[in-house]
């Protein structure tokens, strides 16, 4: 590739023809602020607050789109510069709600970092935000007095989750973003993904906030409360707490949810482990008795949500089996009530997900198998479990570390790697292996599945039989691997879908760092979780081998089905 050489601020530096200044700049270590960019997703230049001085040009440009040329010279903080970009700056903010006290980004807002950074002090223009009026019912809102047009919530659901969900509208001093086809965002296919949210640079888009219903429940002494903690959650749960790597543990975050005042403590990494006995048996019984195939996993209610809206037709190819979610919360209110002698209905069942699907997934009237109540009363984001630790003061960094609660907190390595793409395959591989032939594979020998790569596939030898396996993530991926399959293109045995690019560890409920994917780096941490734990196979959990000994008989028994398994034509998308 051919080279150019250009001068930034006085720097002269060498790059490659096809880099925009603003990447130019970065590697000349000079800082060009942004709003609306979003690295290979969002360089459209909308807000203008990247814009530079070029050197012989009568209009300023915008550095995220703009490529350098042989002997350009740049000029990023110009009077002309800073002057343009605090006008531009103060027109956004003449149509934003600026009431940060009472926003959910207020302290993580791009918006407001680049108002700061420019020094605005007050707002020279009258303000006239976009109102609307979100329904708080539906778990995703969208604020829009709060959005800047910035568009990335149109191009990560067009360009990566292929839905299309949202479109800009209206032109001029009109210009909004709306739901496609003045739908209703609940009469949609939307898979509450919450990719949307993750990728806003400001408050316009955020899940619904349940945490009041769990202040209640822990504040109400009839109430035995129960929490689970998603294998994702542990990868990113103080991320914005202050806490470094080394201090944010899994038994931290155990301390730092019982300072909660939680009556128990346990790990979803248990159900996942129960998950894959029940969806791995699934799979057996289908492999060898002519049942659907491809078996797809249903540990993501975001890709089942895509799937049912999507393509309708392939819903018996789902796995029967509840998502690790549902499972956990049927336990809690059958074995677990059984164990302390509880009565059910008393059991106020809180899950903590990297998720925002979740939150549809447990108003499934469906999922009402122990109890008749919900099996999951409320689902909780990472972010909604952070904000109740600043709101209850807990001294985070300070805490004893603690242990997850016993009978339902034990967990392997397989249920631990459930928060990264392809770790529920590699999970139910290693014990389809031992449940074909009665002796552990090598714990590594499926690490094939792994990795950030959109659409990955394997054939693994279980006992002379070929085993063909697909995992994908992100829904346009999902959606190019299921019109192969449709086409024949490609043949499967299993596959596994997870909703977001890089699984939970990039889910929509995660903690946000504007700019940043930061699934690969979550999803180290559960890979180097599960090479130290001391267990690494589901089936070789204790506990759960006790579920099956005195309450569930066998997997895909009776009791297992009607607890631990659903069925996808109980409920339609819109």
């Amino acid at each position: 590739m051919a080279m150019v050489t250009l001068r930034i601020d006085n720097v002269t530096l060498e790059v490659s023809e096809n880099t925009t200044i603003l990447a130019a700049a970065k590697q000349a270590g000079i800082q060009i602020p942004t709003l609306c960019y979003f690295k290979d997703l969002n360089e459209i230049g909308a807000c203008r607050v990247c814009v530079v001085e070029v050197e012989g040009e009568d209009r300023l440009v915008a550095a995220c789109n703009t490529k350098v040329s042989d002997g350009m010279v740049v000029l990023t903080n110009s009077p002309r510069v800073r002057e343009a970009r605090k006008v531009n700056v103060e027109l956004i903010l003449s149509e934003h709600d600026c009431y940060c006290p009472a926003c959910v980004r207020s302290g993580n807002c791009k918006l407001q970092d680049v108002a700061n950074d420019l020094n605005i002090l007050d707002l020279a223009y009258d303000r006239a935000p976009e109102r609307n009026a979100p329904d708080g019912n539906f778990p995703l809102i969208r604020t829009a007095s709060k959005c800047i047009k910035c568009m990335r919530c149109v191009q990560v659901c067009d360009k990566v989750q292929s839905l299309n969900v949202w479109e800009v509208k209206g032109t001029g001093g009109r210009t909004t973003i709306g739901v496609k086809g003045n739908k209703k965002i609940w009469d949609t296919d939307c898979s509450l993904c919450g990719q949307c949210i993750t990728h806003c640079p400001t408050g316009a888009l955020r899940e619904r906030d349940d945490t009041q219903k769990v202040w209640d429940a822990l504040a109400d002494p009839d109430r035995i409360t129960v929490v689970q903690i998603a294998p994702a959650v542990r990868s990113a749960w103080a991320e914005g707490l202050g806490l470094s790597k080394e201090e944010a543990t899994e038994k931290r975050m155990v301390a730092a949810v019982k300072a909660l005042g939680f009556d128990y403590v346990f790990d979803t990494d248990f159900a996942a482990d129960l998950t894959i006995m029940e969806e791995g048996s699934e799979f057996l019984d289908r492999l060898q008795n002519g049942g659907v195939l491809p078996l797809m996993t249903s540990c993501c209610p975001g890709w089942v949500r895509f799937l049912k809206g999507q393509y309708p037709e392939l819903t018996d190819n789902l796995s029967s089996a509840k998502s690790p979610q549902g499972m956990f919360g049927a336990v809690a209110k059958s074995y677990f009530a059984e164990k302390i002698g509880a009565d059910p209905h008393k059991i106020f069942c809180v899950s903590v997900m990297p998720c925002t699907a979740k939150k549809h997934e447990v108003a499934i009237p469906a999922l009402s198998d122990a109890c008749g109540d919900p099996d999951v009363d409320v689902s909780l984001t990472t972010r909604e479990l952070a904000r109740m630790l600043r709101e209850d003061h807990v001294d985070v960094k300070h805490l004893e570390e603690a242990d997850f609660d016993s009978p339902l907190g034990t967990a392997t390595g397989a249920g631990v790697i459930f928060g990264a793409t392809g770790g529920v395959m590699e999970a139910a591989l290693r014990s389809a292996y031992f449940l074909v032939t009665g002796k552990n594979p090598d714990a590594d020998a499926f690490r094939d599945v792994r990795g950030l790569d959109g659409w990955k596939e394997a054939t693994y030898d279980v006992a002379g039989t070929p085993v063909r396996v697909a995992v994908a993530s992100g829904l346009g991926n999902a959606r190019r691997l299921l019109e192969a399959v449709k086409a024949d293109d490609v043949q499967y045995d299993f596959i596994e879908v997870m909703a977001c690019p890089g699984g939970c560890a990039g889910g929509g409920g995660q903690p946000i760092c504007d700019g940043e994917e930061k699934a690969g780096e979550r999803g180290s941490i559960l890979y180097a979780l599960d090479k130290d734990m001391p267990l690494r196979f589901s089936h070789d959990n204790p506990e759960i081998q006790a579920l099956y000994k005195e309450y569930m008989e066998a997997p895909l028994s009776h009791k297992a089905h009607h607890l631990l398994h659903t069925d996808h034509h109980a409920w339609n998308m819109p």
